[in-house]
Order: C-alpha cells, then sequence, then structure tokens
C-alpha cells in the first residue's frame, strides 16, 4: 500500500483527530530520511489536491463533509461567482460573494468552505484553497492607457482586467487580439499582472475565434523545428525491404469505413465465414511504431500532445500530416505497414481463436459511412452497383456486428448512452451554416463493434502476458453517487437497485425505464453523471460501462499516445525484445504515461467542447427574434433550459417571464405561476424565441412564445 492510501486510510477512520506533521511521523513509524521525503511529498500533493488540509494550527485532517467542498468557480461578470460541487450528483451550487472569492477565477478548481447553511437557497461559502488554476493562457482585447496596457478577456466570467506593463506589451496595438500569460495571480481586490506573449490580430479575421481557444488551452499548433527535420527521412510509400518479415495479406480483401471529412485513416477491416461456420475478423491497425521510433523527437511531441484535437474547422493532429494523412493513413490502393488482429468469433460472438501480428496490406475501397449504410439497406442502386464486389462483405459485416452486440455487450449488461449528438457545417469562411443531428447508422455500429472486440482481445492477451501495459478503465461507480442518484430518480417514480455492488446491467434496465419519457434526458446526464470518467491506467480494474474484464485502446495509434506506446510494447513482445531491463523501464513509466495521456484527453473534450458552444452561438446570433420549439432539458432555481432538436440550448431566465410571478418547486422540477398556476416542467414542449445571443459568453438567451 502506497503511503497516500495509507494516509487517507488512517485520517478517514473515526478515531483520528487533527495532527501536526512531527506527530504523524511518529504515528506512522517513519524514521528514515528519504521515507520523510516521500512522506512530507504525498502530505502536500494531498493537500494540493484537496482531499486533505491543513488548518490554521498546522494540522491535517480529512475535510469534513459538509463544511469543505471540492469543486469549480463559475464565475459572474458582476464579479461573484458560483462552486458547482465535484462530488454532489444533485444539490444546489455554492454561492461565493465577491469579498470570499480570495483570488479565485472562472474554471478554477477549489476547496470551499460553508460559511452559511440556508437550508432553502443556496448554501454560502468562501475560497478555502485555489487547487487548481482553470486558465493557463487567457485571451483577450488589448486597450492601451498613456503608461500602461491591460487587457479585457474574451471570457467576461473572469470579471478582471489583466494588467499589463508597456515592455510587456509585445507591441500590441489597441482592439487586437492578444495571447496574456499571467505573471502575478489576483489576491484580494487586486488585478491580475501578465504579459502578451502573442499578437493574434484584429476581432473578426477568419479563424481569430477557434484560434484563440486553441491558445487558451495551449495546444501547439506548429511542430518543433527537430520534428520537422525527421519528416524528410520518412518515405512517402512502403518499400520492398520494410514489407520483409511481415505477413504479406494484400491479396485478403479489406476496406476502411470512415467519416466522409476523415483523413488520418487509423483501422481497416476484413471478414469471411469459415468452413466450420464461424467468422473471421480481421481488424489491421496502421503501424506507427514502425515510423514513430522510441525516444526520438517525433515520438516525444507525440507524447506531449497525447492526442489529435478535433475542432469543428481544423484538426490539431498528434503527429505531423505527413504520417497522420500520409504514409501511416490506411489510403486505399496503396501498400501500407499494419499491426493485424485476426479473430475467428463463433455465433454466440465468443472469440474461439485470434492471432496478432505484423502485415503488409492494401486497402480495396475507402468507404464512408452514409455509402455502407446505403448499400445495406438497398436504397442506392448507383453504390450497390458501383461496389457490386463487396455488397457480401458489408452483408457479413452487419450480420457479425449484430451478433458482437447482442451476444457480447447486451447479454453482459454493457452501458449504452444513447445522447443525440449534432454535427455543425461550416462555409469556407469558418461561419456556421447550419448545426443538424449526426446520426449513427448500422455502418457505425459495425465499426465500433469490430474495434471493441478487437480492443477486447488484446486487453485481454496483454493481461495474462504479465507484461507493462495501458489499460483503458472505467471503475465502479462510488456509492455516494449512486444514493444521491437513487434519492433523485425515485421522486420521478423510478427505482434504481439498492444492491450495495451495483452491476453495469442494472444501469442499463434503468435507462432503458426512462426511453421516451419527458425526463429521459435529464435523468441520463445524471446517471452518466453518477459515473466515473474512463481513463488509462498502468493497472487492470476493468471497463464498468462496457461490463468488459479487459479492454484497451489499440485501434487508433495516429490519433492517441496510448494505442502507440501500446503498439511498441506488443511489438516488443513479439520480436521477442522485452528484456528485464526493458520491462523495469516500462513499469516505471506506464503510470505517469497514464496520467498524463488522461489529463491530455480531457484538456482536448473541453477545448472541442467549447468549440461547438462558440459555433452553435454564432449560427443563432443572427436568429434573434426567431421561433422555434424545444423540450425543457434542466429547471433550475434560475430558470429552465430548453434544448432545440438539434442539440441547441437556451435559457429561459425567470425574471423574463412578465405574466406572473413564478414559484420554484425544486422537488418537482418545475415553476409554477402564483397566480395563474401556469407551469413549466422539466421535458415539457415548449415554443420559444431568440431574445439575447452572447458570443463571447457562449451563452443563447430565449424567451417564452404563448401558444
Amino acid at each position: 500500500m502506497k503511503f497516500k492510501d495509507i494516509i487517507l486510510k488512517v485520517m478517514s477512520g473515526e478515531e483520528y483527530k487533527a495532527t501536526g506533521y512531527k506527530e504523524l511521523l511518529n504515528l506512522f513509524g517513519i524514521k528514515s530520511r528519504s521515507d520523510r521525503d516521500t512522506f512530507k511529498n504525498t502530505l502536500d500533493l494531498l493537500v494540493g489536491s484537496g482531499e486533505i488540509i491543513k488548518n490554521k494550527k498546522s494540522k491535517y485532517i480529512m475535510p469534513p463533509k459538509g463544511v469543505y467542498v471540492k469543486g469549480t468557480l463559475q464565475g459572474h461578470v458582476r464579479g461573484f461567482g458560483f462552486v458547482i460541487p465535484e462530488d454532489a450528483l444533485i444539490g444546489n451550487d455554492i454561492f461565493i460573494s465577491a469579498s470570499h472569492l480570495n483570488g479565485a477565477l472562472d474554471k478554477d478548481t477549489v476547496l470551499v468552505k460553508i460559511i452559511k447553511k440556508t437550508g432553502v437557497k443556496r448554501d454560502e461559502g468562501e475560497v478555502f484553497k485555489i487547487l487548481e488554476r482553470g486558465h493557463k493562457k487567457i485571451v483577450g482585447t488589448f486597450q492601451m492607457n498613456r503608461n500602461y496596457g491591460f487587457v479585457v478577456p474574451d471570457n467576461d466570467k473572469l470579471c478582471k482586467d489583466i494588467y499589463i506593463p508597456i515592455a510587456q506589451s509585445n507591441k500590441a496595438k489597441n482592439g487586437e487580439k492578444v495571447v496574456v500569460d499571467i505573471t502575478l495571480w489576483p489576491e484580494g481586490d487586486r488585478n491580475p499582472e501578465g504579459k502578451v506573449i502573442e499578437v493574434l490580430g484584429k476581432p473578426g479575421t477568419k479563424g481569430i475565434d477557434i484560434l484563440s481557444i486553441i491558445r487558451e488551452y495551449d495546444f501547439s499548433t506548429d511542430f518543433p523545428p527537430e520534428v520537422e527535420a525527421m519528416l524528410h527521412e520518412i518515405p512517402e510509400k512502403v518499400s520492398k525491404e520494410e514489407s520483409e518479415g511481415r505477413r504479406d495479406l494484400r491479396s485478403l480483401r479489406m476496406v476502411t469505413i470512415d467519416g466522409k471529412d476523415a483523413k488520418d485513416l487509423d483501422d481497416a477491416v476484413s471478414v469471411r465465414k469459415l468452413e466450420n461456420g464461424n467468422y473471421e475478423l480481421g481488424v489491421h491497425i496502421a503501424d506507427v511504431t514502425h515510423y514513430v521510433k522510441e525516444g526520438t523527437p517525433l515520438d516525444k511531441e507525440a507524447y506531449a500532445r497525447g492526442t489529435s484535437v478535433y475542432l469543428a474547422d481544423r484538426v490539431i493532429p498528434m503527429l505531423p500530416p505527413k504520417l497522420s494523412n500520409g504514409i501511416c493513413s490506411l489510403n486505399a490502393k496503396q501498400d501500407r505497414l499494419a499491426f493485424t488482429c485476426m479473430m475467428e468469433i463463433n455465433d454466440k460472438g465468443k472469440v474461439v481463436a485470434h492471432e496478432i501480428f505484423k502485415s503488409v496490406i492494401d486497402i480495396n475501397e475507402r468507404m464512408i459511412y452514409e455509402d455502407v449504410s446505403d448499400i445495406l439497406a438497398g436504397t442506392s442502386q448507383e453504390l450497390s452497383e458501383k461496389y457490386s464486389d463487396l455488397i457480401g462483405d458489408f452483408k457479413l459485416m452487419e450480420e457479425l456486428a449484430l451478433i458482437l452486440r447482442k451476444e457480447r455487450r447486451e447479454k453482459r449488461g454493457a452501458i449504452d448512452f444513447d445522447f443525440p449528438e449534432s454535427k455543425i457545417i461550416l462555409d469556407d469562411n469558418g461561419k456556421p451554416i447550419d448545426v443538424i443531428l449526426y446520426e449513427r447508422t448500422i455502418s457505425h455500429k459495425i465499426i465500433e463493434e469490430f474495434m471493441l472486440v478487437a480492443n477486447e482481445t488484446v486487453a485481454e492477451l496483454m493481461f495474462w502476458s504479465n507484461l507493462p501495459f495501458l489499460y483503458r478503465v472505467h471503475e465502479d461507480p462510488k456509492n455516494e453517487k449512486l444514493e444521491a442518484l437513487r434519492e433523485f430518480v425515485s421522486g420521478f417514480g423510478y427505482k434504481l437497485s439498492k444492491s450495495k455492488e451495483i452491476r453495469p446491467g442494472q444501469i442499463q434496465e434503468f435507462l432503458e425505464s426512462i426511453k421516451g419519457s419527458e425526463e429521459e434526458n435529464l435523468l441520463s446526464r445524471l446517471t452518466l453523471r453518477a459515473m466515473q470518467q474512463a481513463r488509462y491506467s498502468a493497472e487492470n480494474t476493468g471497463h464498468f460501462g462496457l461490463a468488459a474484464k479487459y479492454y484497451c485502446h489499440f485501434t487508433s495509434p495516429i490519433r492517441r499516445y496510448p494505442d502507440l506506446m501500446i503498439h511498441r510494447v506488443m511489438g516488443y513482445m513479439l520480436e521477442e525484445k522485452m528484456s528485464d531491463k526493458r520491462i523495469s523501464k516500462l513499469e516505471k513509466i506506464m503510470p505517469e504515461a497514464a496520467d498524463h495521456t488522461s489529463e491530455r484527453e480531457r484538456l482536448a473534450e473541453r477545448a472541442e467542447r467549447d468549440t461547438d458552444d462558440l459555433k452553435k452561438t454564432q449560427y443563432m446570433a443572427d436568429k434573434v427574434g426567431e421561433t422555434f420549439n424545444g423540450i425543457i432539458s434542466s429547471v433550475t432555481s434560475f430558470g429552465f433550459f430548453v434544448e432545440l432538436p438539434n442539440t441547441i440550448e437556451g435559457l429561459v431566465r425567470i425574471q423574463d417571464l412578465k405574466d406572473d410571478y413564478y414559484v420554484y418547486d425544486e422537488k418537482h422540477h418545475r415553476f409554477i405561476g402564483e397566480r395563474t398556476k401556469r407551469i413549466y416542467r422539466l421535458g415539457q414542449h415548449i415554443s420559444v424565441k431568440v431574445a439575447k445571443v452572447s458570443i463571447p459568453l457562449s451563452q443563447i438567451d430565449f424567451e417564452v412564445v404563448d401558444s
């Protein structure tokens, strides 16, 4: 057991009382200098993460539940803020007055001390400790005064302008968009101080809006010179020498199936029926490790990025385009180096045999999801004629995918959150011209099932090999979150299993029970919030959501570093290059790699979400006054959110309901008019008018249209 686990176990015990550092050393029997240093570092890390606190008497305790709350600060343009609790599934956020922010800014992770329990309204608190700054870089508009400059952040929830000494202005001109690095964080009423590290240009210039988000998240768009230099050594085509020693699968019929705009094609699939009635499924993945050698500048840059980032108008690739769109991408009718997972699967979806090896392949056709779905549905004579030699393969793929879904996922009770997804259509200038629902077709399900079974097969093989590896894990939900969820859903007349160790199948049964109900969207999202977040780990603890004992990410090494890393481990194993020295080295780096790549993934997801919200807001900017039909997706004390069929969401503020005084009924998630008894409730269909759009805040305000 590590120091962290021991400390948390002892401090969470009922008999533990606040204890100073020297007393803790005696309590834990720590004597050696190296153990003292490690112990002190662990204490500092736990304090830094908010898992324990150091009180005014410099004694360590666990934050008492109900007194200290960890969460994310949501700033307000008027200077105050609200903390959204990290572990509270249900319950109001905590109000923080401007005088109690103690230097915290919007999106900071903070530990809050409750200073006033209201019982009815929001509790009030003060920021006890800033655990992590939410903004590494801040983007805003530069304004010049006579003796100094200042930057007005794009995000006006930050409230405070950033003071810029003239010497740190980087020659920025009045009104230009700039990127600021904070050099001095605010304390009390003092503004933050910073320096301009990049001048982006005039607002309204094409692409500046998304570039601002890229800079705020500190993503690298260009590759360093040492990486660019390496690209000259990478070939355009696969040579005869590179193919030697690999299994030649160029005569095996296979296809890629991807989105229309995809350029980095990681995976190809092949399928055929064997004489014994079983299916032979081949999942062929780009062999990126052949070109990205361990420890090179190219490898280090890929690790630093961790993942490709897919934004509305561009991709920030993990690997340079010469690799991601070129020699590594499984482009049709070209020889490519691959890592193949060949599986024999019976009619019960069981993998009865498998083989994993390096190969050389030649893709027959580059297919897109829509075309494969149309071919299978028989709705396009033209496509059926064009790909007549592949129709049999597509039908076999559909047959096998449905078996895998039914026999592996559904029977195991895997959880399937079926949230609607949207696609934002941009014109040549980056302006959003439409937001449409993204349809999941049978072809999406084919690729999804094939990748899942390959990932499971590889993970199980590597688990039993007992070699260092990077798993994709999803731990069981925490009991306190499940209890909160049970209490919440009971208010709608639903039941969630009360067993101590809940199974994924029980979650899935609940999701099935709410399908088609008015509250389905809210309850599904709250159920997702009750789940832990999937992450990478050097230890295999299983995947709760998929109800899988073994799982990893093997199928996307062009865009995810964990996949590339496990390809490298598997390559060493296949080539019998796994020495004791290499095993020892991998065991040391795997936990750090797991944490780093998990964090990079979360960062990319946030940037992608911010970009989508921005473009959706821009799309609605010229629709002020227009009327839309939607559904009330959530109800809060200050109003209710309405979601349109294309997933765009806006807020109806309670103060804008002028026909009556409305009372918030928290228990039943509704507002009731005091005089008219008119009700606005969760799940209700409603007509709304676009009242106001704030592009800087990515915020849309609706007004109710009387029916």
